[in-house]
This record gives C-alpha cells, structure tokens and sequence, in this order.
C-alpha cells in the first residue's frame, strides 16, 4: 500500500487588528476549530495544479537552500475542510500550512518545526493575498491565540499566549454571516483602506492607533474575564473599520437588526459592495439570537477555539 501523509491545520479568526496589522499594528486573533486536512501519497503522474505545485515549489526550494538531502518525486493529493470558503476565516493560510507541512515530510522524510512551516507557508500565502501580513498563516500554524505584529518583511513578532478565551465570554460569542464579499482581501487592502491613507495619511494613521489601542484592551478584558470590556472593544473596532471604508451597508444593516440581541463587528479583510464576510458577535441571549438567525435564514455558527496549530493526521 502507497504510504500516505497527512497534515491539518485550522481557520482562524481576527477578534482585533484587521487592516491595520498591514501597517505595524498588532493584531489579536484566534484559531478556530474548523480544519484543513490534506493528505499527500507518492504517485505515477504529478498533480497539474498550479496552486499546489506552488506549495511543492517552495518546499523543494527551501530544502535546497537548506542542503536538506531529498528526493523529488510525483505525488497524488486529496484536501477535506470543514472550513467556509471566501468568509475571511483562513481557508488558504490553513490550506497553505497543511499542505507545506506534508511537503515537508513528503519529500524529506522528516519532521520540520512550526517556525519553518510557518515562514515557508507564509511565502505560499502571497500567492493569494500579495500583500499578507503572516498573521493568518501564523495563528493557523501555531494555533490558540496569537498577539501578532509584523514591523518589517524580516521582523514578525508572534506570541502565543499563554490563556484562553475565558468561558465567560466564549458562550456568548458567534460568527454571523453578513454574505460573500465580491471584493479580494487585497483590493480592500490596497484599493480602500491603501486609497484612503494615500489621500489622507493623517486621519488614517489616527484611526489605525485607534485600532492598536482597542486590540491591546482586548486583551486586557480576556486576561481579566470582563464580559463587558470585551463587548465595548467589539463595538469600538466595529467603529474603526467602518471608518476605514470596509463595511458595507448590508453588514451594518444586519447589526443594527441585531442590536437588541448583543453587539458585532467585520472580522477580516470585510467588504464594501455586497457583504462584508462573518462577523464576530457577542450576546447575553444565545437561545434567542439563535432563534432570530434561524427564522431570517441568517448562517451562524458557535465561536469555538482551537488551541492546536498544524498537526500531523493518523492515516
């Protein structure tokens, strides 16, 4: 039987720090648990796509670098995911660790630490999102809560944290869908919120220290399990993006149609047009907000984290 290698790694979602992580800013986010699962077997014929080969690409190069002894040979590939596509959630940082992760042992026949995955897979990652800041690939990599801040393409400082979202406020928080934005990550990225401080530098560059501040008490509420601190750093975040120019109509609508149940904000890169992806909402009445997404057909699911980072998968 074909020996087989499988790796999985989870979604992940920015609870502060979206957009303005681009710029130096710390981001706090957490992994979810939704999983990527890729496993990957010696084949007669290589796989022709182009986004995989990529990932194999990057991996062969960097154990060249390296002078790390392995044989390139043809594989066969099958992904399983439990995680919502073009929500903003991390499904290609997941897909990019995973999948570096099995090239890795794949083609060297060794273990690699998450350190290496990560900086390969954050390479892979740029092939989705030019601009990325590694802080997807990261929390994916590395899982739990991440405090993330990129100063510079060669100094990222992550820290894993070492606690948890407290119960307190974990029962009470969901991810609601606000719909599928139509704009990319990247043109948020560049043409919005890059257009806005091209335009007015002084006023952007205020809104992003807002932004770190609001992060930074963030963690401040989790660390002192205050409920109502966390729900004040969601409203103001909401605020800021909005300001920032990626929140679209229809997601604002939708809060303000669920203001009488908690309070939310855009989680991720957002959108403009149409809508701005899952938003992270917090509620003292789950059975009823529940009951109200049901009956207007609204997606949802429970916030549940993920303290495991990439891992390897039994066969």
């Amino acid at each position: 039987m074909t020996k087989q290698i499988s790796y999985s790694a989870p979604a992940k979602v920015i609870l502060s720090g979206e957009h303005a992580v681009v710029y130096g800013k710390p981001a706090l986010v957490s992994a979810l648990d939704f999983r990527l699962k890729i496993r990957v077997w010696k084949d007669k014929k290589n796989s022709k796509d182009e986004i995989i080969l990529m990932i194999a690409k990057n991996v062969k190069s960097y154990l060249n670098e390296q002078k790390i002894n392995f044989e390139d040979k043809p594989f066969g590939y099958e992904i399983n995911s439990t995680i919502p596509i073009k929500q903003r959630l991390g499904s290609s940082a997941a897909f990019c660790v995973a999948a570096t992760a099995a090239f890795l042992e794949f083609y060297s026949g060794r273990n690699f630490e998450k350190e290496i995955i990560n900086n390969i897979a954050y390479q892979c990652e740029k092939y989705f999102h030019i601009n990325a800041s590694g802080v997807d690939n990261s929390v994916s990599c590395f899982g739990g809560l991440i405090f993330y801040r990129k100063e510079f393409e060669f100094l990222k400082n992550i820290s894993s944290l070492n606690f948890k979202i407290p119960k307190k406020i974990e029962e009470g928080l969901y991810l609601i869908d606000s719909g599928n934005p139509v704009e990319s990550t990247g043109y948020l990225v560049n043409n919005v919120v890059g257009g806005k401080y091209n335009k007015s530098p002084r006023l952007v560059e205020e809104i992003l220290n807002d932004i770190e501040k609001t992060t930074k008490r963030m963690v401040v509420s989790i660390v002192k399990e205050d409920r109502e601190f966390f729900a004040k750093s969601l409203i103001d975040n909401q605020i800021f993006l909005d300001m920032l120019g990626v929140v679209s109509d229809k997601a604002k609508k939708l809060l303000k149609n669920l203001k009488s149940y908690g309070y939310g904000k855009v989680t991720g890169g957002g959108g403009k047009k149409e809508g701005s992806g899952y938003m992270l909402f917090i509620t003292d009445k789950p059975k009823v907000l529940e009951k109200y997404c049901k009956n207007k057909n609204i997606k949802f699911f429970k916030f549940k984290q993920s303290y495991e980072g990439v891992k390897k998968e039994l066969i």
